[in-house]
């Protein structure tokens, strides 16, 4: 029995010694939480600087076909003041466009739609070869009216969604580039960059965000997930905060 007094007064002044280190530690929290966003595992934030993966050759016409697929409108900036040519060159330029993770030998044979591309070539194999082909198809006006000797970024509009029909429905010659896959891929990367979070260099501004009334990364929003048709009232946040949440001068 005594035995068993001794150790229940043991774990007894154990639990109270830790409850006291806390209570002693506790404090008043006014103002302002003591967090701030990304301390822990922050997200890779894209930051202004030089074009990492495109071309100054390839730039206009990337950007041109950014600005086809979103166009811009009065309220909304088209594709290229969105960022998603910015987005695209960084993810170009690291694991998307080396197709890290992916199994990339033989034998490379033309699958299913469900299966995704089966190329030899890595993205950024397939869009250095597919904007050079584009580029190359339009100055020498293959197209059905097209003048011969400008690039992509010269045509007039209604020419330029000439050639991205004629690349969705894949009948312009891409000089051994799949003219369909590549506008698949190319529809497809440049909404991600449209549509994602700020810090990987598209969605300036949230724009896209603002445009849906998505609220983004806010921490509850649950009030409003059955009120359908109703634009929901505040502002979106991004993974990194938003910019008029900036830390007060102490």
């Amino acid at each position: 029995m005594s035995d068993g007094i001794r150790r229940r007064d043991v774990l007894t002044g154990a639990a109270l010694a830790l409850v006291g280190g806390a209570a002693a530690r506790a404090g008043v929290i006014k103002g302002e939480l003591p967090w701030r966003p990304d301390t822990a595992s922050p997200p890779p934030r894209v930051e202004p600087g030089p074009w990492q993966f495109f071309t100054p050759e390839e730039l206009p016409t990337i950007e041109a076909l950014a600005d086809r697929i979103i166009p811009p409108d009065s309220q909304t900036p088209g594709g290229k003041d969105a960022g998603c040519v910015v987005f695209l060159d960084r993810q170009l330029a690291g694991a998307y466009g080396s197709a890290e993770g992916l199994y990339e030998r033989g034998p490379f044979i033309q699958g299913a739609e469900q299966q995704g591309p089966q190329s030899s070539k890595t993205p950024a194999q397939t869009y250095r070869a597919a904007l050079q082909a584009i580029d190359q198809y339009c100055r020498e006006g293959r197209g059905s009216g097209m003048p011969r000797g400008k690039h992509f970024a010269e045509l007039a509009p209604e020419q330029q969604d000439e050639m991205l029909h004629g690349l969705e429905g894949g009948t312009v010659d891409m000089s051994g580039v799949d003219a369909k896959q590549f506008f698949t891929t190319l529809l497809k990367d440049i909404q991600d960059g449209f549509f994602a979070d700020p810090i990987y260099g598209g969605n300036r501004d949230m724009c896209a965000w603002k445009m849906i009334g998505f609220p983004g990364a806010r921490y509850d929003y649950r009030d409003w997930v059955s009120r359908h048709n109703e634009r929901y009232p505040l502002p979106p946040v991004s993974i990194g905060g938003r910019a008029d949440w900036t830390p007060r001068q102490r």
